[in-house]
């Protein structure tokens, strides 16, 4: 079984669905990412700093994820490396989305008495 049917069959981790979803809106530097991270799962998605760049990695060695060129006006010269999405992460990404669509549906059913 190769990464995509996985994707199509399990549901992502909520670190690494974050980390992607926080790439959908473009290139960033990991510090960012983080935070975003952090900010689009109200904080129930904690990232330490080492665990956050083992996510990361993995991405990258799952192909989901790439190290993008550095803007070019660099708005912190501190930062390093910046990552972007690829389209196999876009696809993973869309994928998931699905999969919660579906999880949302159901629940309704369930609450209106349809189930």
């Amino acid at each position: 079984m190769d990464m995509s049917e996985i994707m199509a069959t399990e549901p992502l981790k909520p670190a690494i669905f974050h980390i992607l979803l926080a790439l959908a809106s473009g290139d960033s530097h990991g510090y960012v990412i983080m935070q975003a991270v952090r900010d689009q799962s109200g904080g129930r998605v904690p990232q330490q700093t080492g665990s956050f760049y083992r996510h990361l990695s993995r991405l990258i060695d799952l192909g989901l994820v790439a190290e993008a060129p550095a803007p070019r006006q660099v708005e912190d010269p501190r930062r390093g490396t910046h990552y972007r999405l690829t389209p196999r992460g876009r696809k993973a990404l869309e994928l998931e989305r699905q999969h919660l669509s579906l999880l949302v549906t159901s629940m309704n059913a369930l609450r209106k008495g349809t189930l």
